[in-house]
């Protein structure tokens, strides 16, 4: 098959949402290349903004589309029914949207405090992501570029919450979801059934990056070593044939349901008030303990979305989820904005 009947995907190892959509193609055996690089090293990316990855090109077009869940979402449009990622069921496709978004945004913090908080780690993790991206460098190219990018993303952890205040509120949040997963994932067992969802995914591309880093991977095989070997079934999972079957995984849907009710969700709302009152700073408290950092815009876009989706079920598909959402302190966040 030609590169134009099939989706290019340009992304880098050391992401964890170009992971996540890599892992998607694969499961969902859509024709693919993947190309690991940036808009610096590859040409055909020279114009394309913002610089970021993933980028995905559709068969037969020019344009470069970014942001793993659309794309994940237009991936659903263009083959429905093929190895689908979303439930069928409306209230259990928003817990599914739900579940992805807690990954990508909040699970995303454990991830990017481990890499760059401990030294060892930081060191290690800058010259890996160099040596992926930029494959060509050598010696004391190689040795800047790691130097460069090591310094620029320690000075950015304020930016995202990763600050030595907010670690124990962040470390706490990495053991429950280690540990919530360990009891209850195995090789065919995920959120939904014995088929993987797009909160799968979602999580797999942090756990990708948290079971590769030295110091997370530490915490994760003396905490939940079979974590670290259902992140790594998901990398591929073109072979896995299964079922939707929510009543496998409703404990654990429950307990990661319980962390969003308890830490996302408010921090989500507290984001939101920021923004609208143009204030500096998030102040929130999650599970007793203050955790701080700066407004994020696209966070706020996140939580709009997620209401959005929420106010468009239906009055029957809003009343199966209530109790659930209710027992779990999520049910709040989403019909008020307090």
């Amino acid at each position: 098959m030609s590169q134009e009947q099939s989706y290019q995907l340009v992304g880098a190892n050391p992401s964890p949402y170009s992971r996540k959509l890599r892992a998607i193609l694969r499961y969902r055996r859509l024709p693919h290349v993947w190309k690991v690089g940036t808009a610096d090293t590859l040409p055909e990316l020279a114009q394309v903004r913002p610089k970021l990855v993933p980028l995905l090109r559709l068969p037969g077009e020019d344009q470069w589309r970014t942001d793993s869940t659309p794309l994940a979402h237009l991936l659903e449009q263009r083959h429905p029914g093929q190895r689908s990622i979303v439930p069928v069921d409306p209230g259990l496709a928003f817990i599914c949207h739900l579940l992805e978004d807690f990954a990508d945004e909040w699970v995303n913090k454990p991830m990017f405090h481990y890499r760059w908080h401990e030294d060892a780690t930081a060191l290690w993790a800058a010259n890996w992501i160099v040596r992926d991206t930029l494959p060509k460098a050598h010696g004391q190219a190689l040795q800047q570029a790691a130097k460069f990018f090591h310094d620029r993303q320690r000075s950015r952890m304020a930016m995202v919450g990763c600050t030595p205040a907010n670690a124990p509120v962040i470390e706490a949040s990495y053991r429950r979801l280690l540990a919530l997963l360990e009891s209850e994932v195995t090789a065919g067992r995920y959120l939904f059934g014995s088929r993987p969802s797009l909160a799968d995914f979602a999580l797999y591309g942090q756990l990708a990056q948290l079971t590769i880093d030295p110091w997370p991977q530490r915490v994760c095989r003396e905490l939940a070593p079979g974590v670290e070997a259902w992140a790594i079934t998901l990398d591929d999972a073109a072979g896995i044939e299964g079922e939707w079957q929510p009543e496998r995984a409703a404990a654990l849907r429950e307990g990661l349901l319980e962390m969003v009710g308890a830490e996302y969700l408010p921090f989500l709302a507290a984001n939101a008030r920021a923004l609208a009152e143009g204030a500096g700073e998030v102040v929130v408290s999650v599970r007793g303990q203050e955790y701080r950092q700066a407004p994020v815009a696209y966070q706020g876009k996140c939580y709009a979305e997620i209401r959005r989706r929420w106010a468009g079920l239906s009055g029957e598909a809003q009343a199966s989820l209530r109790p659930l959402l209710e027992s779990t302190a999520c049910l709040k966040w989403l019909v008020n904005t307090n």
